[in-house]
């Protein structure tokens, strides 16, 4: 398990800041879902922790390990970082056995990881069918498979469920929940939905519309959905 920590992040697009002065700890097994409106740099904030977007202020770390200091950065396949995105993003040729086992070596163990993850998060006969077939329920059930399938010290999640419908969100909720209790994983999840945050995290950080700051970070203190 790895603790996340960004300090004084910042970023822009040209003349444009995306994030100022952004610092954020995600201690190690936490689950933590960042709020904000549509624009607030959430997920710019989450490609820079992925290696995706480089920072030009501030330093990010997992663990003892510095991944980014203003243009130096690890890049995004040695981070140790499972992303899922906004939509699934499949590859459209390849099956679901392929697309979850697509960042492991060839072999009987990533066969063996393929089918242990299968079965984990519910796609048991599936394997052999390709995205075109699943529905987006089910696309992004792979998509979170694949993310999981190379171990990652740390899990970031944008807005995975945005585009499903209620019952299919709830269903989907309950899974990763029952995948964080039991592997303990560092997660951080960007999402617009309060019910999401407060069914899922342990803390919930709210970024302000423009440029991209943290206003707030606090424990969840209520009772969650159920």
């Amino acid at each position: 398990m790895t603790t996340l920590s960004v300090k004084n992040a910042g970023l822009s697009y040209g003349s444009r800041p995306a994030l100022r002065d952004v610092s954020l700890d995600i201690p190690s097994g936490s689950l933590v879902a960042i709020l904000g409106p549509s624009g607030c740099g959430k997920t710019s904030l989450l490609m820079a922790i992925a290696g995706l977007l480089a920072i030009e202020e501030g330093v990010i770390t997992a663990g003892d390990r510095e991944l980014s200091r203003g243009s130096t950065r690890v890049p995004p396949e040695q981070r140790g970082i499972g992303w899922v995105p906004q939509q699934a993003s499949l590859f459209p040729h390849l099956s679901v056995r392929d697309n979850i086992g697509f960042g492991l070596r060839k072999g009987r163990r990533r066969n063996e990881r393929v089918e242990e993850l299968a079965e984990m998060i519910g796609l048991v006969g599936f394997l052999d069918r390709s995205p075109g077939q699943l529905s987006g329920g089910q696309a992004q059930r792979v998509a979170l498979a694949r993310a999981l399938a190379p171990s990652p010290d740390v899990l970031l999640l944008d807005e995975p469920f945005g585009a499903l419908d209620q019952f299919t969100r709830e269903e989907l909720w309950q899974t990763l929940q029952s995948l964080w209790i039991e592997r303990k994983s560092t997660v951080l999840l960007v999402t617009h939905d309060l019910r999401e945050a407060a069914y899922l995290a342990s803390r919930i950080c709210v970024m302000s519309a423009r440029p991209g700051r943290i206003l707030e970070d606090r424990a969840v203190d209520f009772e969650r959905p159920r």
